[in-house]
């Protein structure tokens, strides 16, 4: 004879936010995520950074009908995992405890950089490092007292070997081969010409656009293709793991007798083989001592491990002002680990 189904527990929701948009999911300590959503359009930003009050029109009524859709009486926990708020987030940081407490009933809401969630979600409490590699490049470290972070710096300072570091390294290669200079790519340049034009136009077309990071990061594909036979291109490829393997080294904790592990996750190993087989050469060359893993899971899967965790009093990770944030809608900020109930 089969029983009456259990209620859920205690409700969470769980948040990544992020340049493509949002996804959130509700579930409960014990039956985990019940309900799942998405908004298609990214949080926008304002002259205080991230906008809250736009954050807020997407996900509270996503909240409520996830909420509703799961069968959970109220929600307890609320995670945001967040592009940019480690440098955009002083406006959510204000303004979403008292919000979420006032629309949702949130008790506790904790406030994470997506490369926090990033790690999270690839290797969960352990300490180690993790590369989170997309259009843009971070790398984020802990021994679980602190953080450590390399790069993130965006595609006019930093982000080297992302995405767009690869497509503007790409483009650069194939101007070079315009002009005639050492360095060029003639089949870089014909697969420039190909997506964007004849090659004397391209800084017109480029520099006025607001979304240039996803545009260069639109030709790392055609980069990656061109690896096959061309040296030029091959040659970018490696270098981008590289700087891949330094972000890595510059956050890995020491872990004493422990191996320290690190993971690789983001949308940019879908560029193949060829850079992942490299980004593995480069990581054993500089981190003899680390034991490469699979990612777990993605940034949504870390901020659902987090709510978990919340909800359950069982959150170990280190707090940190910029990185990730425990707060009690009353607006006290609470430290990470034990103490984040007190």
């Amino acid at each position: 004879m089969t029983g009456a189904r259990a209620e859920p527990g205690p409700g969470y929701l769980a948040v990544d936010s992020g340049g493509s948009g949002l996804r959130a999911v509700v579930g409960a300590v014990g039956s985990g995520p019940l309900a799942r959503g998405a908004s298609g359009e990214p949080v926008r930003t304002g002259p205080r950074g991230l906008d809250a009050g736009h954050f807020l029109e997407q996900v509270v009524p996503l909240a409520r009908d996830l909420a509703a859709e799961a069968g959970v009486a109220g929600l307890v926990t609320a995670v945001v995992g967040a592009a940019g708020l480690a440098t955009l987030g002083d406006e959510l940081s204000a303004e979403l405890p008292g919000a979420l407490a006032r629309e949702l009933g949130v008790r506790r809401v904790a406030l994470a950089a997506d490369a926090v969630t990033a790690y999270v979600g690839a290797l969960g409490p352990r300490p180690g490092a993790v590369i989170a590699a997309g259009t843009g490049l971070i790398a984020v470290g802990t021994d679980l007292t602190g953080w450590r972070r390399a790069d993130g710096w965006g595609h006019l300072l930093g982000d080297c070997g992302s995405g767009a570091w690869i497509g503007r390294a790409g483009l650069e290669a194939a101007l070079r081969a315009h002009d005639g200079r050492a360095g060029g790519s003639a089949p870089l340049l014909t697969c420039a010409e190909e997506m964007f034009g004849p090659a004397a136009g391209l800084p017109g077309r480029l520099y006025p656009r607001s979304d240039r990071p996803a545009v260069l990061a639109s030709f790392a594909p055609r980069v990656a293709e061109c690896a096959e036979s061309d040296p030029v291109a091959e040659g970018i490829l490696r270098a981008a793991a590289r700087h891949m393997a330094d972000s890595a080294a510059a956050v890995l904790p020491e872990t004493g007798a422990t191996e320290p592990l690190v993971a690789v996750t983001g949308g940019l190993l879908k560029l193949g083989d060829r850079l992942v087989t490299a980004v593995d050469e480069e990581l054993a060359k500089r981190l003899p001592g680390a034991r490469r893993v699979p990612a777990e899971g993605d940034p949504l899967h870390g901020s659902v491990r987090i709510a978990e965790d919340l909800t359950a009093g069982s959150f170990t990770l280190p707090s940190d002002e910029a990185m990730l944030r425990v707060i009690s809608p009353a607006g006290e900020g609470l430290a990470g680990g034990p103490s984040a109930d007190r």
